[in-house]
């Protein structure tokens, strides 16, 4: 892993595969690290001829924390913008955009195919619009167009998402929390073994764990609100991938997104939730490096 000053910010990355074959960049989601794509996921597309690219957004993993003005209250900001009033973030998913433009800048990456997950799909979807210079291909996954009312999560799955460690100073605990979070928003037709899950969020949280960026993400995500506009001048081959059992970003929400982008390719994978489960992440490496090599003819 290394790092590259980019938009303005500290942006740590990992590249791996060959640097002369094609690029994919990988844009994770909310308060997720660059180590959340699977390191088989990964590999399984370097082993059909792409170079994927991963990295930690802004206030998050050892990318740069940003420095607010006023302390971050996510419950104020999730009223206002229930109450259709605007809403103050430190930055918006569009900078997110420009956080990953400017990596392939500082990576002297002319065009990349651009993949991602959740939040990350949202940013990946703002590059494209904004960016489509630098886009070869755009896959949205388990992500939305920010249309509120295709978007609205299972009450029991957005109280886990919001919900907090009950000691965020003990790492044991805070695994142990995220482990239930991913329990109930996992994927119940791919179910990943405890151990096996508990083994890849221990080595999340114990490379960084830091919540106060997690909050900053998710008001971004409020804050820039509904892009059907903006999804309507994306012009690159898009396609978007969508969990039939997700329970935090439904899967109406992908078929809105997939509505809102001319020519969008939909996959909706049954017994997949909000996560990368193992028993998924072969149909993911299948149908985005296929899209990817269809893309390019």
């Amino acid at each position: 892993m290394a790092a590259v000053q980019a938009n303005g910010i500290t942006i740590e990355y990992e590249s791996l595969g060959d640097p002369a074959d094609p690029p994919i960049l990988l844009v994770m989601g909310l308060g997720m690290q660059l180590v959340a794509w699977p390191d088989a996921f990964c590999q399984g597309l370097v082993d059909r001829g792409f170079r994927v690219i991963r990295f930690d957004n802004r206030d998050c993993g050892l990318s740069t924390k940003i420095r607010a003005n006023k302390r971050t209250i996510l419950i104020l900001s999730l009223a206002a913008a229930w109450l259709g009033l605007p809403v103050r973030a430190p930055y918006l998913l569009e900078d997110m955009a420009g956080d990953a433009v400017g990596l392939l800048d500082a990576l002297e990456i002319p065009q990349a195919h651009v993949v991602g997950v959740s939040m990350g799909g949202m940013i990946a979807q703002v590059a494209a619009a904004l960016h489509p210079q630098r886009v070869l291909s755009l896959t949205s996954i388990m992500s939305s167009s920010g249309n509120r009312k295709a978007s609205r999560a299972k009450p029991k799955a957005l109280q886990a998402l919001l919900s907090k460690p009950p000691d965020p100073n003990d790492p044991d605990r805070v695994v142990e929390h995220l482990v239930g979070v991913f329990g109930v928003i996992g994927s119940p037709g791919f179910p990943t073994e405890r151990a096996e899950l508990k083994r890849m969020l221990a080595r999340s949280v114990r490379r960084s764990y830091f919540p106060a960026g997690t909050a900053r993400q998710l008001v971004a995500i409020v804050a820039s609100g509904d892009r059907r506009a903006l999804l309507k001048r994306i012009a690159v081959p898009t396609l978007v991938i969508h969990g039939a059992a997700d329970p935090l970003v439904p899967v109406e929400a992908g078929r809105d997104t997939a509505r809102h982008i001319a020519g969008a390719k939909l996959l909706v994978i049954e017994g997949m939730g909000h996560d990368l489960a193992p028993g998924v992440q072969p149909l993911l490496v299948e149908a985005i490096a296929s899209h990817c090599r269809a893309a390019a003819h």
